[in-house]
């Protein structure tokens, strides 16, 4: 009985601190039902846990209500021991001669002991894990925080100070108990009279460094158990018999992934935690029968590190076996631009300006040679990577569900490159692929020279169809095509202002993403359009797993600082080598 009340009491704290938050947030901005509770908060005739009529208690409480739901250990430890002294001093003031002055508040008794029993009641239910460097950067943070803070206080009283003779000492010291108390103590320093717009801002100042100590107390663990070489023969064992399934399988090759494994080793999912999100990209890999022990492998780690679980590109076939064995929720992302060499042609009026731009580049004198990698001498390899880099568009390395991350490692020697010189020899652009299967490719990385002509990533492309029996393929994946089905039925007669305006505003970005850009470029071919699917549990946490994916495309990047910290905690965590990783 006691376990069938868990899940309950723990959804009862949930939303007991949400509406708490409610009731902060309504006080601050509902003047005189504020200064109701502040004037029931006297001494011992407390209002309930954590209803203190505030903005910051307001966030403080959804704050909490969030942990909570993402059942964290360390938040229902701290509600515990906070909860449990509020409820210890009701108590006290209720069976203690002389203790209270005022009539104890039955209501606020009985709620705050309702919290405490649910807590209690719903303890099994919180066994997410928090990183363990949580509370050492938590303490970290608070010091730094109160010290910069402190200066930042002190320098704006400086500066609005409309008394005389404060030494730097006393008005650090007011700064600094406005910054860790929230309180003024201008009694105690007459020599500083400030603005109150002055203490305001130190508060807002303190208010925020006191969510920022709370959100790296609570931080979910990074997945630092990266792909070893173990984990990486297994998939590439499961990848020669079952990786004709999904073009996107050899991504999950990239070493700044983690894998996790069905009960039958038959099956495995490439995740990589973002933000807090744990996101997998494509299908899993492996036996399509162990797939659903693999998902719930997956999600149950998510599970006990708090991780928000999201798929990224997944097919049809493997969006179907997610929602049915995972319960996520399915949104299209976009579609998957297929070429079945056999079938291409560069003949008939839709091919035309295609046709002609070939042409073109070929008389210009280009020409395209066409290898696997482990064909490539070492040295040319190490001159075509110098290229590939110095050809680069910008420092950050764009690239994660379709993109391995590396070039020219001695383990992908199935890998094709092709390199493509001008009529003088020169250098001009290269495009490597990842093997599909025995018989098929998929465009990992592309690059070339800006000062030469347009067209040559489109003349590569076509060379490779029509010359692809020289390296046994037969079908070919090119770039991924984020809703494409909005840029195409949005531009037909007939369509609804909703799908117009949504294709305006995607037409808006693509000035700075390229969204319609890559639509553009890869129905040029007259491909196969496969529809490729992002999954997620909640609709609430889209934005969130929309950040994540953006960080780990390349499109958002996060602080330098907190990105070398992060590299140097992964390369000791996996071993992996700092060129590789």
């Amino acid at each position: 009985m006691v376990r069938a009340a868990g899940p309950a009491s723990a959804s009862f704290t949930v939303w007991y601190l949400r509406l708490v938050g409610f009731l902060n947030l309504l006080s601050a901005v509902w003047v005189a039902f504020g200064n109701n509770i502040r004037r029931h908060n006297v001494n011992e005739y407390f209002t309930p846990y954590l209803l203190t009529a505030g903005f910051t208690s307001a966030l403080l409480a959804f704050f909490l209500g969030i942990t909570m739901r993402r059942r964290k250990r360390a938040a229902w430890i701290l509600n515990l021991v906070i909860s449990g002294l509020y409820l210890l001093i009701l108590v006290v003031s209720l069976t203690v001669p002389g203790v209270r002055e005022h009539p104890l508040n039955w209501v606020s008794l009985a709620l705050t002991a309702t919290f405490f029993a649910a807590l209690l009641l719903g303890r099994r239910e919180f066994r997410a894990k928090g990183d363990r460097a949580n509370p050492r950067l938590a303490a970290l943070v608070a010091v730094g925080g109160v010290v910069v803070g402190g200066l930042l206080a002190t320098a704006l009283v400086t500066v609005t100070n409309r008394a005389h003779g404060s030494a730097f000492g006393e008005r650090f010291g007011y700064a600094l108990l406005r910054v860790v108390s929230l309180a003024g103590g201008d009694t105690d320093f007459p020599g500083i009279s400030t603005p109150g717009w002055v203490n305001v801002i130190i508060n807002v100042l303190s208010a925020v460094l006191f969510l920022l100590v709370l959100y790296v107390a609570f931080r979910s663990p990074h997945g630092t158990a990266l792909l070893g070489e173990e984990d990486e023969r297994r998939l590439r064992a499961l990848l020669a018999r079952f990786g004709e399934r999904d073009s996107l399988g050899y991504f999950a090759l990239r070493r700044d992934k983690s894998v996790v494994w069905s009960p039958s080793g038959k099956s495995a999912i490439a995740y990589r935690v973002v933000g807090g999100v744990s996101l997998a990209s494509g299908d899993p890999i492996g036996d399509p029968e162990a797939w659903p022990g693999a998902i719930d492998a997956w999600l149950a780690e998510a599970r006990e590190h708090a991780w928000v679980p999201a798929v990224m590109g997944a097919s049809e076939e493997g969006g179907t076996v997610y929602a049915r064995h995972g319960g996520l929720n399915a949104l299209e992302l976009g579609d998957e631009a297929l070429v079945e060499t056999a079938e291409f042609t560069l003949d008939g009026r839709a091919m035309r300006s295609v046709r002609q731009a070939y042409n073109r580049v070929k008389r210009a004198g280009y020409t395209v040679r066409i290898r696997r990698h482990e064909e490539i001498p070492l040295e040319e390899m190490d001159a075509l990577l110098e290229r590939a880099d110095h050809w680069r568009d910008s420092e950050t390395e764009r690239g994660f569900s379709m993109a391995l991350g590396r070039l020219g490692d001695p383990a992908d020697g199935r890998c094709v490159m092709l390199e493509c010189t001008d009529a003088e020899g020169e250098p001009r652009a290269l495009l490597s692929f990842v093997p599909w299967g025995p018989e098929g490719l998929s465009l990992d990385l592309m690059r070339r020279d800006r000062d030469s002509d347009n067209g040559l990533i489109e003349f590569m492309v076509i060379e490779l169809i029509q010359r692809a029996k020289e390296v046994g393929v037969k079908e070919i994946s090119l770039n991924f095509a984020m809703f494409r089905s909005v840029f195409e039925r949005g531009a037909r007669l007939g369509a609804g202002p909703v799908l117009r305006v949504w294709r305006s505003l995607l037409t808006f970005f693509s000035r700075w993403w390229q969204i319609e850009s890559l639509y553009r470029a890869n129905a040029k071919y007259r491909p196969i359009w496969e529809p490729r699917y992002l999954l997620f549990e909640k609709s609430g946490e889209l934005p969130r797993i929309g950040i994540a994916s953006a960080r780990a495309e390349g499109f958002i990047q996060a602080p330098r600082l907190l990105s070398l910290f992060k590299r140097r905690r992964q390369r000791s965590g996996s071993g992996v080598p700092p060129s590789q990783s």
